[in-house]
């Protein structure tokens, strides 16, 4: 099985349907519209089979303010690896593309990981954000306290130092999960 990275718009319709399915497996119907429209219009790194999508991540820009800066961030959406295939390094092997993706274009890396997927992040140096988490949403800014603890970011190569957790990370605006 080979890895494979290209943007959304080079996978086609037929292979974005095979994604979408996939993760919805994956997720045991817990990926919802606003989820799969956060994972387009990036970067995707997925493992085909021969029973199809195997594993699947992406990495899209988004905005965050720290300090009074605009960062631009690698935010990871859709990793998911099927149910047959978990604990066999497919998961690694989506996040190799994705930071690679991360190191060349943005100025750290960032994602909000389930209970499931922790240790994965953990396990490849992706640190949880230990301060506040905001978004800068239609009525202001707004503390997201539920997604505190949850948050992780990766610097990207080259050496550049993560913000620091004394003032808030505010994340750009956007419909369904925030995070």
């Amino acid at each position: 099985m080979t890895l494979r990275i290209a943007p959304t718009h080079e996978l086609g319709a037929g292979r974005l349907r095979s994604v979408r399915a996939m993760l919805d497996s994956a997720f045991d119907g817990d990926f919802a519209d606003e989820d799969w429209d956060h994972a387009l219009g990036g970067v995707h790194a997925w493992i085909e089979d021969g029973r199809g999508i195997a594993a699947h991540g992406a990495v899209v820009m988004r905005r965050v303010l720290h300090r009074g800066r605009s960062y631009r961030v690698g935010y990871v959406e859709g990793v998911g690896v099927r149910s047959d295939l978990r604990r066999r390094g497919l998961g690694g092997a989506v996040m190799d593309g994705l930071e690679q993706v991360i190191d060349g274009a943005y100025a750290f890396g960032a994602l909000s990981a389930s209970d499931d997927g922790a240790a994965l992040y953990r396990a490849r140096g992706w640190r949880v954000w230990e301060g506040r988490i905001e978004v800068l949403g239609p009525e202001g800014i707004v503390r997201l306290t539920e997604e505190e603890g949850s948050a992780f970011l990766r610097p990207a190569a080259g050496g550049r130092a993560l913000p620091d957790p004394a003032d808030p990370l505010v994340f750009d605006w956007r419909d369904g999960d925030v995070m």
